[in-house]
């Protein structure tokens, strides 16, 4: 045989130097995909002391950044002066999911409510108490009576006295479910499929025997990075090795979550919003998919955020980046969506004549309609019209929306955007109960103290701010980073009822910790607080413990319309001289490439930065016995 005429098989990809001319630069861009990569980096810059203790670097967990599908057109030298949207792009982040039960932060978890209870909008879901083989579903407490939960990625996932998100209406009623086992999965088969959505799926071929022999209290991750999706077990030995990869062919997967009411060793519910504005349901052990805003059909903006509702094992809630909050249910078929006239009334309520130098648009006489000061209800949850996607539809602006986080009690919803706003709502009753703005530029993340007390966000102006919706007050500003913020989170271990601590990243590589306690909270005048009577009632279960009954402040100055409750007008913007400033407890580049994410476990804190880097950083050594000797001593 002629070897000479056997041609050599096609590139997968195209020459990096014909990617690279398409780009219009001389550098080198990896054009071959590589597999992941772990190492456990030692040295001084590998770690950093804070008041409990030394933190160490673990690992670095290096994700593979696949080259662009050959399909997809480089972008040829585009104008940084430019006003038209870019492709959206995100850094890795991280979904965490235990499938274990496993003890509940030390003492905080425990604080008695005003009732001498058990604070209720901290337990855990009532059906979370056995293990993952039953579903997941029994008790919320053991023999000893001690409340129970999984690690912060896991956190309570419906408040027993929230009522569900849509109830009253039946058309929304999920179907019985006689057996766990039959729970209805994604219609398709993702190794099969010839979707041209999807590039490439690669499962590992002993997937079956490496999930049977995995440790019960492992946690498993679910990574982006540009057109790959990794599912990751972090419990295993060989962390480099994915248990499954997805990549896209166009499209960047730019957020996901998992279902922790559902989960189990047999079913996992994931779901993935991408760059062109769909989603995937994704059910990981079965390898089925259902692809959700086919095409754009109902939204055709990127999704920039996206969560399973509280509570809920069908309903989830996406933030388009044309300033929509929309609900869609995993099993229902999509329809071309058109606002109803007939549902819910909108909070359109008149706005005075004014200027926002944060969001840009002027609101009256040149008929600019500004959509900051309410919502507009375009679809009711309690809508009759329910065969099809989607559920409900929000327009809470003309800016993108950056991120939204739902409060412990399963209540209220904050949600920031690039207006700079951050907005509290009674998601429930699709109501806007208050407004803010940043000091400058937009809010970037934002999330909840564990006991719903504190809204934290992150933004454009290098700040994290402290926010008291109770209240209607932002209690400090945190200035340490040197770059926008990307991600904040509080650290549960290291929470009670009174102290406080929470971690951001930022662009400027940084990881910042922070401590702070209700002693040392900012109480402000009367004068400067613009409350309504009508929102801080609304806010009965965000009260302070101390407090018997709402704090409210009247301010004479206020508008008629305002006293009544019948219009959300933006909180002035504090100055900065006027603010405490609270500085971080600990400041520390530890990547070299902008952090976009973290979240803190009971062993470690984790971190990601926009090239692919998971870093995971072990707490003190002895962390772990004292919080086992707190937890012996409570229970």
């Amino acid at each position: 045989m002629d070897f000479r005429s056997v041609l050599p098989p096609p590139p997968r990809y195209p020459a990096a130097g014909t990617y690279n001319a398409g780009l219009g630069v001389n550098q080198v861009i990896p054009m071959i995909e590589t597999n992941n990569v772990l190492t456990t980096p030692s040295g001084p810059e590998y770690q950093f002391l804070v008041g409990e203790g030394l933190y160490v670097l673990k690992e670095d967990l290096h994700l593979a950044t696949p080259p662009p599908h050959p399909s997809e057109a480089p972008v040829v030298n585009p104008n940084p002066l430019a006003t038209t949207p870019q492709p959206a792009t995100a850094g890795t982040k991280l979904s965490l999911l235990a499938l274990d039960v496993r003890p509940l932060p030390p003492a905080f978890y425990r604080v008695a409510s005003r009732s001498g209870g058990v604070q209720q909008s901290i337990q855990e879901h009532p059906d979370e108490g056995k293990s993952s083989t039953t579903e997941g579903r029994g008790s919320s407490s053991d023999a000893g009576g001690a409340v129970r939960n999984v690690n912060s990625s896991d956190l309570p996932s419906h408040s027993p006295s929230a009522p569900a998100f849509g109830e009253g209406n039946a058309l929304l009623a999920p179907p019985a479910i006689k057996d766990a086992n039959k729970r209805r999965k994604p219609k398709n088969n993702m190794t099969k499929s010839n979707s041209s959505f999807i590039s490439r799926v690669i499962v590992h071929e002993t997937l079956g025997k490496k999930l049977q022999e995995r440790p019960a209290d492992g946690l498993f991750a679910f990574a982006n990075i540009n057109r790959a999706f990794q599912w990751i077990d972090l419990a295993s030995t060989n962390k480099a090795e994915y248990l499954t990869k997805i990549l896209f062919t166009k499209a960047h997967c730019l957020c996901h979550d998992v279902n922790r009411l559902t989960k189990s060793l047999s079913h996992i519910d994931v779901i993935m919003g991408f760059s062109t504005g769909e989603i995937i349901w994704w059910d990981p052990i079965s390898q089925r998919y259902t692809r959700l805003n086919k095409n754009g059909i109902i939204n055709g903006t990127p999704v920039s955020e996206i969560r399973w509702i509280p509570g809920s094992e069908h309903l989830f809630m996406a933030a388009h980046m044309d300033g929509s909050l929309v609900v869609y249910d995993k099993e229902k078929e999509d329809a071309i969506f058109a606002a109803e006239e007939d549902g819910a009334p909108s909070q359109q309520q008149p706005q005075p004549p004014q200027y926002s130098p944060t969001n840009g648009e002027t609101n009256g006489a040149n008929g600019v309609v500004n959509h900051s000061s309410h919502i507009q209800v375009t679809k009711s949850v309690h809508s009759k019209n329910q065969k099809t996607n989607p559920v409900a539809v929000w327009k809470l602006s003309n800016h993108r929306i950056n991120a939204f986080a739902f409060s412990p009690d399963n209540r209220h919803l904050a949600v920031v955007s690039e207006d700079g706003s951050l907005r509290i709502i009674d998601y429930l009753k699709e109501q806007l109960l208050d407004l803010f703005y940043s000091y400058y530029g937009g809010l970037t993340c934002v999330c909840w103290s564990p006991d719903g007390k504190y809204v934290l966000t992150g933004g454009q102006d290098d700040l994290i701010s402290i926010w008291c919706p109770s209240e209607s007050a932002l209690i400090a500003r945190c200035q340490g980073h040197h770059s926008w913020v990307t991600s904040v989170a509080f650290d549960p271990w290291r929470c009670d009822d009174k102290n406080y601590r929470f971690g951001s990243v930022g662009e400027d590589c940084r990881i910042c910790l922070w401590d702070f306690s209700v002693g040392m909270l900012h109480r402000p005048k009367a004068a400067s607080v613009r409350q309504r009577a009508s929102v801080s009632s609304r806010f009965t279960s965000l009260q302070r413990e101390n407090t018997g009954t709402s704090r409210v402040r009247s301010d004479s100055n206020l508008s008629a319309g305002e006293a009544d409750g019948d219009g959300v007008f933006p909180h002035a913007v504090s100055s900065r001289a006027s603010t405490p400033i609270l500085p971080p407890v600990l400041s520390k580049t530890v990547d070299a490439d902008p952090l976009c994410w973290l979240e803190f476990t009971q062993d470690a804190i984790i971190t990601s930065c926009k090239s692919g880097h998971v870093r995971t950083w072990n707490r003190p050594s002895d962390t772990s016995p004292q919080v086992e000797e707190e937890q012996k001593a409570e229970s």
